[in-house]
């Protein structure tokens, strides 16, 4: 379930809540049961060591070696 992150307006608090897509514009009271709060706009960081592909070389007159 994915987690979005909101902040209240009354004490600065920001917190997280895991709930589905459908319910990520509804209402969130914050943890000490303020009901004034905004749904902060996240970005995601997507990480990993996957490298590229290696460029493939041959089968064409430029990439296989054949231009003298």
């Amino acid at each position: 379930m994915p987690r979005y992150e909101y902040r209240c307006h009354t004490c600065g608090d920001t917190f997280e809540l895991s709930r589905p897509m459908a319910e990520s514009s509804e209402p969130a009271a914050c943890p000490s049961g303020h009901d004034d709060t905004v749904k902060l706009l996240s970005t995601i960081a997507v990480g990993g060591s996957a490298a590229a592909p290696a460029p493939r070389s041959g089968g064409g007159c430029c990439g296989g070696g054949c231009c003298g």
